[in-house]
């Protein structure tokens, strides 16, 4: 009974997790660009009271044995970087990705970070940046008096000043994409950093033979968060996390019990 006691109360911490990643998934259901996390579990070890395929006698061995599992514990919360809608915003500095990549925007310190937000402004020297002021990589600057700007779909970036029928190429918006996106480490402000799980960042253009989504102006990519899967995976944790608890009040009672026994 102690082993029940045990691994119902690991099961117990694990859907506490569990609970805390979804809340964070419904929290950012709006969040541009915000890749849902799911949470990934594993049995922990296990008692051998009878190993399986222990002699039985000297013709046999056991087929299944006896083995008594110690709980689970959360293993991981993957990232799932399927495709959010794209929501129509009308500024033509937002740019939504359309497969796979990331804008490689720079972060105060100097060091390169990755995120699926199009969310861009310009700052006060025109340059394009994140709604946090992280310059784009390759910087693009965008002179005080342009008139329209154009973000093609292979990241070309051109603008109209007055007086002026031919449009000028500010530069071209790069992508960078990894081997294993899922293993990025997430450092909030819709910011990824490569690890070596991930692998290191591959670049290309928008659209091009390197397999890089195309880009759509005027638009954002939106959270892949599903309200309602998240509801439905709150209800079973709540429920796993209610059963283990009633393991733990049986185990608990059949103690009671034990310890009430009278030797006659």
């Amino acid at each position: 009974m102690m082993r029940a006691l045990f691994s119902a109360a690991s099961g117990m911490t694990a859907q506490q997790m569990n609970v805390d990643n979804i809340a964070n998934n419904l929290a950012n259901a709006n969040t541009n660009g915000y890749k849902a996390r799911r949470v990934q579990f594993q049995d922990l070890l296990y008692q051998n009271l009878l190993q399986p395929g222990a002699s039985a006698s000297q013709q046999t061995v056991v087929p299944a044995g006896l083995q008594l599992g110690l709980g689970t514990r959360p293993s991981g919360n993957e990232i799932i970087f399927t495709p959010g809608s794209a929501s129509e915003t009308g500024n033509p500095l937002d740019v939504a990705l359309q497969g796979p990549g990331f804008f490689q925007v720079l972060q105060p310190n100097g060091q390169l970070a990755y995120t699926r937000d199009g969310e861009f402004q310009l700052d006060q020297n025109g340059n394009v940046v994140t709604a946090s002021g992280n310059p784009l990589q390759p910087q693009i600057t965008i002179p005080s008096d342009a008139q329209s700007i154009t973000i093609a779909g292979d990241g070309t970036v051109s603008y109209t000043q007055p007086n002026q029928t031919t449009a000028q190429v500010a530069g071209q918006i790069q992508l960078a994409n990894f081997q294993n996106p899922a293993g990025l480490s997430t450092i909030g402000g819709n910011l990824y950093t490569p690890t070596e799980a991930s692998g290191a960042a591959t670049t290309g253009t928008p659209g091009g033979a390197q397999g890089m989504g195309a880009l759509l102006q005027g638009y954002t990519e939106q959270s892949n968060v599903s309200v309602v899967q998240e509801m439905v995976n709150l209800i079973v944790a709540q429920r796993a996390y209610e059963a283990n608890s009633k393991v733990v009040t049986a185990a608990n009672e059949m103690y009671q019990e034990a310890n009430g026994l009278v030797q006659q």
